[in-house]
């Protein structure tokens, strides 16, 4: 409970100091991640212990054989998104800097990082979890854990969601871009269908069955544009993921 009610002290600083944010900025912010273009090298993998002990499983194709078919990048071929990182904070700037350093290439979730909360993340890798990409894209200048989200946010109903609002679920979150129809077009850090920062397609029906509800930061400001039609956009080839089409 002290420990719980601290971290809400620490979540309601952050939000009081927070450099205000707009809609566009902060879906401009989340496009960065999923647009992101890096080499991945072999020295980038890791499926083992870094050096303070932490087990590390990086989400390239070899994780195939460590359980996990959802490795994605590959030493030597072009990859586009940035890796899911348990805890990871990194921005686009200080993840391509960190590739350069060595560091390894993400860090997926597993029962036991769950279990032992910041204790499992590992100085030796990069990338962006569920919660570090929202406080990212909210601007925020320290990462804020989805069970903190809610002392910084404030609750709003499905039809009052705008750009750069989240649907938060106990454990993840995922950012709001438009509505088409039945489906929610949004940005998250997932572990599936890949680990890595996407776009998104999530019917309405299956997130409401699912535990998620809409918030807003509190220091959202109004968005600066009238346009209120959703972006124009191509599905891409998972089936459940998009582009927008420029």
């Amino acid at each position: 409970m002290i420990r719980h009610t601290l971290l809400t002290a620490l979540a309601l600083c952050l939000a009081s100091c927070a450099t205000k944010v707009t809609p566009e900025e902060t879906i401009a912010i989340a496009s960065s991640y999923v647009d992101i273009q890096w080499m991945p090298e072999q020295r980038h993998i890791r499926h083992g212990f870094d050096a303070s002990r932490i087990f590390v499983h990086t989400p390239d194709t070899t994780l195939a054989e460590h359980g996990d078919p959802r490795g994605w990048w590959k030493p030597g071929i072009l990859a586009k998104g940035m890796p899911y990182k348990w805890g990871g904070f990194d921005t686009p700037e200080t993840f391509l800097a960190g590739l350069k350093a060595g560091k390894k290439a993400g860090d997926i979730a597993n029962d036991e990082k769950i279990r032992r909360d910041n204790a499992a993340v590992s100085d030796g890798s990069i990338g962006v979890d569920c919660s570090g990409f929202i406080s990212r894209c909210w601007k925020l200048t320290s990462h804020v854990s989805t069970k903190d989200m809610p002392a910084i946010s404030k609750k709003i109903s499905w039809d009052d969601l705008q750009p750069g609002d989240i649907l938060l679920k106990r454990g993840h979150v995922i950012l709001f871009h438009a509505r088409d129809g039945s489906n929610i077009l949004g940005y998250e850090s997932a572990p599936m269908p890949t680990w890595r920062v996407r776009r998104g397609i999530f019917p309405i029906s299956y997130l409401k069955q699912d535990g998620y509800s809409p918030w807003r930061y509190r220091h959202m400001l109004p968005s600066q544009t009238k346009n209120t039609t959703p972006p124009r956009y191509q599905i891409d080839s998972t089936g459940i993921g998009w582009n927008p089409i420029r």
